[in-house]
Order: structure tokens, then C-alpha cells, then sequence
């Protein structure tokens, strides 16, 4: 074999070799971003964001959230019958470092968190099975813009479900 062809192979070998070097480490380096779990973020929750009312009728309620700003989100909430304030709620979603939290404050009594279980696409699902009721809260944000919020769990089994429909106001 002349030296020119040896050259040759020994360069092409090398240039191969460098290549596939180069190969690998990109796979090395880029996998595990690839397979990394992210959690959720409050900003994911900006959906929530706004002045929300039940339909027209005899109870009307009504939330108002602030957007996700400085690792919080502020709400209240109340529900008005017979032109009287019948429940009232501070409410607020924090960032903390095991999670997200939903904390509860109904008539402004202790707090009460229920952390953030689930966040797919627009719907989020908060749970504290130890509180008697409710033991969990999800928020879902519909195709037709509005918000439903639901409650449930009962630790006794006897309180139902309850389901609020909320239309952005105007």
C-alpha cells in the first residue's frame, strides 16, 4: 500500500471516528433535557386570571384572580342571594418550594392549602384529603372561554359535589 493511501485511510478513519464522537456527546448532552420532568410553574395558572360570574339568577357568585405575579396568584370570591352577601372567601395559589398550593380562607377564617395534584393543558386539580370537606378543587378554563370551578370530597361521605359555572364579566 503506498503512503498517500495510507494517509488517506488513516484521515478518513480519523474524521469518521471525530464525527462519531461528536455524535455521541450531542446524545449524551441532549438526552436528558429530553426526558427531564418539569414541574409546573404558577405562570401556568394565568388562565385563571380575571373577573369570573355565575349566570343570572336568584344566587349569583363571582371570583376575581389576579395574574401570576412575584410566585402568587389573589382572589375573592363571593356568593350574593336576595341582594345579601350570603359567603364570602379569600383565596390565593403560592409557589412554594414543595409545590403549588391553593389556600382557602372561607368567611376569612384559618387557611386551609390544598396543593396542586394535577396542571393538564387549562385544567388544575388541588387536594388535601385531610380536611373534612372539601377535599379537593379543580379549576378547568372551557373552549368557550368560560371557567368551572368544583368542589368535592367529604371525609364523611355526605356532602355532594358542587359545581360552579363562571362566565368572564363584562
Amino acid at each position: 500500500m503506498s503512503a498517500t493511501i495510507t494517509r488517506l485511510l488513516l484521515f478518513s478513519f480519523a474524521g469518521i471516528f471525530a464525527l462519531c464522537s461528536i455524535l455521541v456527546t450531542g446524545l449524551r448532552t441532549s438526552a436528558p433535557q429530553a426526558t427531564a420532568s418539569t414541574s409546573p410553574s404558577i405562570e401556568d395558572l394565568e388562565w385563571m386570571a380575571g373577573s369570573w360570574q355565575s349566570a343570572p339568577g336568584r344566587v349569583q357568585s363571582e371570583e376575581h384572580w389576579t395574574k401570576p405575579a412575584g410566585g402568587t396568584m389573589f382572589a375573592v370570591s363571593r356568593t350574593l342571594a336576595g341582594g345579601k352577601t350570603v359567603f364570602f372567601e379569600y383565596l390565593r395559589i403560592e409557589a412554594r418550594p414543595e409545590g403549588i398550593f391553593y389556600v382557602a380562607m372561607p368567611r376569612g377564617q384559618k387557611a386551609t392549602n390544598f396543593k396542586l395534584t394535577n396542571l393538564e393543558g387549562q385544567t388544575a386539580v388541588f387536594e388535601n384529603p385531610q380536611h373534612d370537606h372539601p377535599q379537593k378543587i379543580s379549576y378547568r378554563k372551557n373552549p368557550d372561554g368560560s371557567l368551572t370551578a368544583r368542589i368535592e370530597g367529604d371525609a364523611a361521605g355526605k356532602k355532594q359535589p358542587q359545581t360552579f359555572h363562571f362566565l368572564p364579566m363584562k
